[in-house]
């Protein structure tokens, strides 16, 4: 028989079984490695843009800044973006949300866009629980009701509403609050004529809240940006200014916004900041992203 032991002969192939500890082992090295795998998957960034809000032409130019965002992100493979025009009733909001490991908002009264559908603002919500980034620029902080204060200001750590709500348009100083900061990678103290929100509820003291920028107006340093290590372990930025659309042009804006969104989806900075820039063409604003939608009916 040459050897061979065949079944039909009595005999049973036998298997090995690993001891418990060569098992446990093993199931860990292919949870590291699982985790391995998704940590090398891009991070899956949602940039929400909206169309003209009544505001004059070049400034709240949403969806052209959308279109800017995307370009400063675009030498960073580790970050893989995808642009929408949320306009009201933005219906398939949710369910793009839990698809997002970041988002980026531009819209106008954004602490109200985030939270005036129950389940938009769960979907937010469950984003932050998986310790998503979280970027709020210029009107997509705040809202004219005070009621929805709390709910932006717990996500993203600054906010405004209400009686309260200070704005003001002039030429000032900016300030480089805290330099050692990631985001303030590379950024130098710089003056602009800009719209400023300024009084803003703040999580002022809480751990993991810093102030990035101040911003002089009525003779007091007004924080202007922010970046929040949250509880949940996610990371939220805000920025107030950016209402003249011709401000993306400039090299610190373009670095600051860049710095603040991969700082929120936990990815490096180098020590300099981030090498930034952005052709003519794409600051340009298209005629077709400033077309009102037609109603529902």
């Amino acid at each position: 028989m040459n050897g061979l032991r065949p079944a039909s002969l009595g005999y049973k192939p036998q298997t090995l079984a690993l001891p418990a500890r060569w098992a446990w082992l093993l199931a860990l090295a292919l949870g590291v490695l699982a985790a391995s795998t998704r940590a090398a998957e891009p991070k899956r960034l949602l940039i929400i843009g909206q169309g003209p809000d009544g505001h004059p032409p070049g400034t709240h130019e949403f969806m052209p800044g959308a279109r800017i965002v995307e370009r400063l992100l675009k030498p960073f493979p580790a970050v893989q973006s995808t642009i929408v025009r949320a306009d009201e009733p933005w219906a398939d909001g949710p369910a793009l949300l839990d698809k997002a490991d970041g988002v980026v908002l531009l819209v106008t009264q954004g602490a109200q866009f985030m939270q005036m559908n129950p389940a938009r603002h769960e979907a937010f919500k469950r984003l932050a629980a998986r310790k998503g980034g979280l970027v709020a620029l210029h009107w997509s902080v705040g809202a004219k009701d005070e009621k929805y204060i709390q709910g932006q200001l717990e996500l993203l750590g600054g906010t405004r509403g209400g009686p309260q709500r200070k704005y003001k348009v002039l030429e000032t100083d900016v300030t480089v609050a805290s330099p050692q900061h990631p985001v303030a990678s590379g950024l130098r103290n710089f003056r602009v004529h800009d719209e400023f929100y300024y009084r803003l509820d703040l999580q002022r003291g809480a751990p993991g809240f810093t102030p990035l920028l101040t911003a002089r107006v009525e003779d007091n340093d007004e924080v202007a940006c922010w970046a929040w290590q949250r509880p949940d372990g996610g990371r939220s930025f805000g920025y107030v200014g950016i209402h003249f659309h011709i401000h993306w042009g400039r090299e610190d804006y373009q670095r600051l916004v860049t710095q603040g969104v991969l700082w929120t989806l936990d990815q490096p900075i180098p020590k300099d900041g981030v090498k930034v820039g952005v052709e003519p063409e794409v600051l340009a604003i298209k005629q077709s992203e400033n077309l009102v939608k037609p109603a529902k009916k």
